[in-house]
């Protein structure tokens, strides 16, 4: 019980120690050098299963292309204190990450620091973007935010090319739980007109007491004031369309009026944790762009702009998702 409530309060945590299969976790780190040219997602995780294995995915946006890197359960370690975790040789925490992986797929070393990260505020009621639902032990999948935006300082040599990572910036979240939504649709971008603005969004479907309704969480952080938009706090979305080319979304709450409008990317195969195995096919994009307006009710507008080196997934069981009666 110790154990469930210190996680809790800290979401960046692992929260692995003890469990049975079926469980994955993973964290996301996302890496756009200064003039964002090179666009970088590196995923260490762990899964428990039948083919239980710890993992480092590397999503190349540029092509894009993706290499899903395996490593034994026994090369992977994980503190349980703090956000440390340890898979083979390569490192990872909230300020740093070191590299070093070599082999048919990958071929990728060095070091990068953060610093100066903007992280999603915890209390007791509400542990992180969850809110109250990070208390509920029955979940199939929690999400948390380690640091909304931060500058990168360090490089990486990646397939005999250095690349210098040293002023960009970078986002770094994570999932848990026994498998991803059966459809949902996810998108981040920190790369607006100005440092210091950072969008994230998902909304997805969610298994509840026999049933399941379609949930969402929303973190805009602008002008160093965050808006949080969720199903907990009472906003509501009243328009989802998803086609081929965008992805249209309205929000709205007792204050504000959120639209969003993602257009859609070609992008490269991650895979994704399902109840079985980790062989779910999850097409991630690192190079769509996002227009965001968000204005009081009142009609006064707070934010109005153009997101680039936008991340996009858009996965799964769509209809479900974009049905009314959800």
């Amino acid at each position: 019980m110790l154990s469930f409530i210190r996680t809790i309060r800290n979401p960046n945590f692992y929260h692995g120690h003890g469990k049975k299969p079926p469980f994955f976790e993973g964290w996301y780190y996302k890496l756009i050098t200064t003039d964002e040219s090179y666009r970088f997602a590196i995923i260490p995780g762990v899964f428990f299963g039948e083919d239980g294995h710890s993992f480092v995915q590397v999503l190349d946006g540029r092509e894009p292309k993706v290499a899903y890197n395996r490593f034994p359960l026994e090369q992977f370690w994980a503190s349980k204190d703090k956000f440390e975790l340890r898979i083979a040789e390569n490192f990872f925490s909230s300020h740093k990450i070191s590299i070093n992986i070599n082999n048919h797929l990958t071929n990728i070393h060095g070091e990068l620091f953060f610093k100066n990260l903007i992280s999603f505020p915890v209390t007791l009621t509400s542990p992180g973007i969850m809110g109250w639902y990070a208390w509920m032990p029955f979940m199939e999948c929690y999400h948390g935010i380690v640091s909304l935006d931060h500058q990168i300082q360090g490089s990486l040599i990646i397939d005999e090319e250095h690349i210098d990572f040293s002023e960009g910036r970078g986002y770094i979240e994570k999932d848990w739980g026994q498998a991803f939504p059966s459809g949902y649709v996810w998108m981040q971008s920190n790369h607006f007109g100005t440092h210091g603005t950072s969008f994230t969004g998902s909304i997805a479907m969610i298994p509840w007491l026999n049933r399941s309704f379609r949930g969402f969480i929303v973190a805009f952080w602008h002008a160093n004031r965050l808006y949080r938009f969720a199903t907990y706090t009472g906003a509501r979305t009243t328009l989802l369309d998803v086609d081929d080319k965008r992805v249209r979304w309205h929000i709205t709450d007792s204050n504000f009026n959120l639209e969003i409008i993602t257009n859609r990317e070609s992008g490269g195969l991650l895979k994704g944790p399902s109840r079985q195995d980790m062989l779910r096919r999850v097409e991630e994009t690192m190079s769509a762009t996002i227009e965001l307006r968000l204005q009081e009710r009142s009609g006064k507008m707070i934010f109005e702009g153009t997101g680039r080196s936008v991340s996009l997934e858009v996965h799964g069981d769509l209809e479900a998702l974009l049905s009314e009666d959800q």
